[in-house]
């Protein structure tokens, strides 16, 4: 190999290392925390409080799964079910609204689109924890506060949603396949139904997964909408038992196994919808 040939390989090696070893450091920036988890998970309390998680000894795995489910009547279960409703069923909605209006913003014309498709860009930047008092009060008014639906209704509306609905609709769905449905006799309503809404499946995958994540991790509009414990997703929830921990050190150990338990949802989801999510990533890239 020539001089000139070793050297216009020799930083398209270190290029290549570089990039390696950035990956290398993200993907144990991500991994270690949920090692951490699943290490402490098996531990009692006297072991995690001596860190001593790579240890046999102190190993408690099945007992303080049988706490987690006993601790407080059995509360947790409560949670858990509170966030796949608010989470599961809240995403499902919320994706079908978002995609449905940015296919509305897509395939329609009507006085002001581009203005109104502004402010939901604008919706997007604006942080959650902004509207928290603003959705509190307007539910206060309702009379919803401390409610199921006091949760459940604000996380419906997504404007990230309906920019990504609206590229979807772009990518999947072309002009020419409504207008055939349009001139075999189909209404708006059917064609976008029996026909638009198949092909814009993957985006819809891609809008529930983004939602259900976002619902999942949802904290803050819980914290102040909420004081019946009952009504506490998991978030909440642990949240609550882990500052009760100080005082009582028995929570350590069920804190750390609901953790555990409250990642699972999410990587379930993932694992079975990522044929659809990796295809609806892909919306509008090839035409």
């Amino acid at each position: 190999m020539s001089t000139t040939g070793s050297a216009a390989l020799r930083p398209r090696l270190l290029g290549r290392a570089t990039v390696n070893a950035v990956v290398a450091v993200s993907v144990l920036y991500t991994l270690l925390p949920v090692l951490w988890l699943v290490l402490a998970s098996t531990k009692d309390r006297d072991a995690l409080f001596r860190s001593d998680l790579l240890s046999p000894d102190g190993f408690s795995f099945t007992q303080n799964l049988r706490d987690l489910f006993a601790m407080d009547g059995g509360l947790y279960g409560r949670w858990y079910v509170n966030s796949l409703l608010y989470a599961v069923l809240g995403a499902a909605v919320g994706a079908l609204v978002s995609v449905a209006c940015g296919y509305a913003f897509d395939k329609y014309r009507f006085r002001h689109k581009e203005k109104l498709f502004g402010l939901v860009l604008a919706a997007v930047m604006v942080p959650q924890t902004v509207l928290a008092l603003p959705l509190y009060l307007m539910a206060s008014e309702a009379g919803l506060v401390n409610t199921f639906w006091a949760v459940f209704v604000p996380v419906l509306f997504n404007p990230f949603g309906v920019y990504l609905g609206r590229i979807f609709s772009r990518g999947y769905v072309p002009d020419e396949v409504l207008e055939a449905a349009r001139m075999d006799g189909a209404g708006e309503l059917t064609a976008y139904v029996r026909v638009a809404l198949r092909m814009l499946g993957p985006g819809l995958v891609t809008v529930f997964l983004f939602q259900l994540t976002a619902i999942w991790n949802n904290f803050f509009l819980p914290m102040v909408m909420l004081s019946d414990q009952d009504l506490y997703p998991v978030s909440l929830g642990l949240y609550a038992w882990n500052s009760a921990a100080t005082v009582s050190p028995e929570y350590y150990p069920v804190v750390v196994m609901g953790s555990l338990l409250a990642v699972l949802p999410l990587v379930a989801a993932f694992v079975l919808l990522q044929r659809f999510w990796r295809s609806g990533l892909t919306a509008g890239a090839v035409k």
